[in-house]
């Protein structure tokens, strides 16, 4: 037994949340909703309400949403759950109530608990829901070294509760919700509060509280990722597609299939798949007769729609040369490690020895690599290394590239050691 699984055994005694590990064949008890399942939250007069009685309450709030990703057309949120003590748990229908935030205001103060708080951020902010601190009990897990960090898993190994499952990939945008959905949202947040102590006595008493601390400031302070550019690039298959003319099928294409999804609000996938763009792409067919014959454009697609396909594909055939797209342009940063033996030797034997003394010392901590330092931030150092092969100028290059203080104390001395053996 680990010393984390040990410490998890020791918490779920000492809060009552079921057996220790060494109890054989103990089962498990499913959580059940505290006060019942809240009732849905849809207009603005009992928005009032659970603002006032959240701002009343005490503590950090437990905060979760729930998406339609599969089913709609971006990643807004459908459900947002919370809970506090001294305000119970509420469930709040975004779709009724689309500005949250006057909410966001009343828990401004307050400790938001997520897990997987990247996921559910940027949803939260179109709703005006932005915290000021926060604690991410899955990455909280992760640094503490648990081998499963999904809440569920977290929730039984360390408080020693089940957590009902089969919900979490449902179409959330259903009106009315379901009762069981309900059920599963309002559960997600039952006991938050009660990982997030567990978790952080763990982290205190394997000295990686501090750790966590700079990790969430880090994610709490971290800006909307601006849009991407050029998003039709990122097609799946789209390393198949070489020429111009064919990248100009997938961007045509693309944009006909993003313009549709957004006006009928529904996944892109669900209008067409990454797998037929890029065949029509490499086959570039001469009349719609061709397109039907391929993969994705079969039998239960109607005339209507092979035209308007066909007229995509004719659009980027028309195209001059001039306007047809370039091949991508190469990303900021060193090129891909594949490369590195034959562009620069050096550099690929720093890499190599660099990856080894994170890797032992990720394990010597017990946590994930790349949570221990980034592996973008070791190749864009291995690539270029400073000048001078010393613990502060590694330290300052470790820092521009976005790394926290604990993450520089811990790896520049392996780095350090590393790379002079690498012969940088």
């Amino acid at each position: 037994m680990t010393d984390a699984q040990e410490t998890a055994a020791d918490l779920r005694t000492t809060t009552g949340g079921g057996p220790p590990d060494d109890v054989e064949k103990a089962p498990i008890p499913l959580l059940e909703p505290r006060e019942g399942i809240p009732p849905v939250v849809a207009d603005e007069d009992a928005l009032a309400r659970v603002v006032a009685a959240f701002a009343a309450g005490t503590g950090p709030v437990a905060v979760d949403a729930e998406r339609a990703s599969g089913y709609r057309y971006g990643q807004r949120a459908y459900l947002v759950q919370l809970r506090r003590e001294g305000a119970g748990s509420a469930l709040i229908d975004p779709v009724g109530c689309p500005d949250l935030s006057a909410l966001g205001e009343a828990l401004s103060s307050a400790e938001w608990i997520l897990h997987a708080a990247t996921q559910d951020l940027p949803c939260l902010r179109e709703i005006g829901m932005v915290p000021t601190s926060l604690f991410d009990t899955e990455l909280a897990g992760r640094l503490a070294g648990f081998p499963r960090v999904g809440l569920g898993a977290m929730v039984e190994s360390v408080l020693g509760y089940a957590l009902e499952k089969g919900h979490s990939a449902v179409d959330w945008s259903t009106r009315p919700l379901p009762e069981p959905w309900l059920r599963y949202a309002a559960l997600d947040v039952e006991l938050l509060v009660d990982l997030r102590d567990a978790l952080e006595k763990e982290l205190d008493r394997q000295g990686k509280l501090e750790w966590a601390r700079q990790e969430f400031d880090a994610i709490a302070a971290a800006p909307p990722a601006p849009p991407r550019k050029d998003p039709w690039r990122r097609t799946s298959g789209m390393h198949k597609v070489r020429r111009r003319r064919q990248m100009a099928v997938v961007r045509e294409l693309w944009e006909s299939r993003d313009r549709i999804a957004q006006r009928r609000d529904v996944s892109p996938g669900k209008v067409l798949g990454d797998a037929a763009i890029v065949e029509a792409a490499l086959a570039l067919p001469a009349h719609v007769h061709a397109l039907s014959a391929l993969p994705g454009y079969g039998q239960r697609m109607g005339r209507r729609q092979l035209d308007l396909w066909m007229a995509a594909v004719d659009r980027a055939k028309a195209l001059p040369e001039s306007e047809l797209p370039q091949p991508g342009a190469t990303p900021a940063g060193p090129p891909p490690p594949r490369s590195w033996a034959d562009k620069d030797p050096a550099a690929a034997a720093r890499l190599s020895a660099a990856r080894t003394a994170v890797s032992a010392l990720a394990e010597g901590l017990n946590l994930p690599q790349e949570n221990l330092i980034t592996p973008d931030t070791v190749r864009r150092l291995c690539w270029e290394p400073p000048q001078r092969l010393e613990a502060d100028a590694v330290a300052q290059a470790l820092a521009g590239y976005g790394a926290r203080p604990w993450q520089i104390e811990q790896v520049t001395p392996a780095l350090v050691t590393a790379l002079a053996a690498a012969g940088a």
